[in-house]
């Protein structure tokens, strides 16, 4: 199913603050979003992720392609979960991070450098185990954030930790 390009909502939009809704990943409107946000991603065209609040659907669902990143170890391509929930995390670093939800600004946040994750596949239900490491875990945890209503602004300490855009990816 191809995807429909969608407008990424800019904060203080609402649905950004407010923790997402378990959804059926086999309900046709889910699949549809789950396609929405590919299609959204791959137009953007940088190595990120987008979650479904960013599309302005409270929603607990996110697509991530790492894999175009210089320093990504994935080669895996564009993902979508469903209902995911972060099961463990490790070897935590800071790294900077952006947001299309909040252009123009750049923060050096906490992340864990591995981490795995349980999710559901769009359209079969098939839960699925992600493990993943370096830029594709920053990529993932940032999107889980949004989906509990959490901005990467509200992980960074202190006036010093941001910066303006000049250059580098968004996740």
């Amino acid at each position: 199913m191809s995807g429909v390009p969608r407008a990424v909502l800019r904060a203080p939009h609402p649905v950004l603050s407010t923790a997402a809704e378990v959804v059926d990943p086999t309900d046709p409107f889910v699949v549809s979003a789950a396609a929405d946000l590919l299609t959204t991603l791959r137009e953007i065209g940088k190595p990120s992720g987008l979650s479904a609040p960013q599309i302005g659907l409270s929603w607990r669902l996110i697509a991530v392609n790492a894999s175009l990143h210089p320093r990504s170890r994935s080669s895996a391509g564009a993902l979508t979960l469903v209902n995911p929930r972060l099961a463990e995390a490790s070897d935590w670093r800071q790294g900077r991070e952006g947001c299309f939800s909040v252009p123009g600004l750049l923060g050096e946040v906490p992340r864990a450098t591995r981490i795995t994750v349980y999710g559901e596949l769009p359209r079969t239900g098939e839960s699925i185990t992600i493990e993943a490491d370096a830029f594709e875990a920053r990529c993932i945890q940032h999107q889980l954030d949004h989906l509990d209503g959490v901005l990467f602004l509200d992980r960074v300490s202190g006036a010093r930790a941001l910066h303006h855009r000049s250059h580098s990816c968004y996740a």
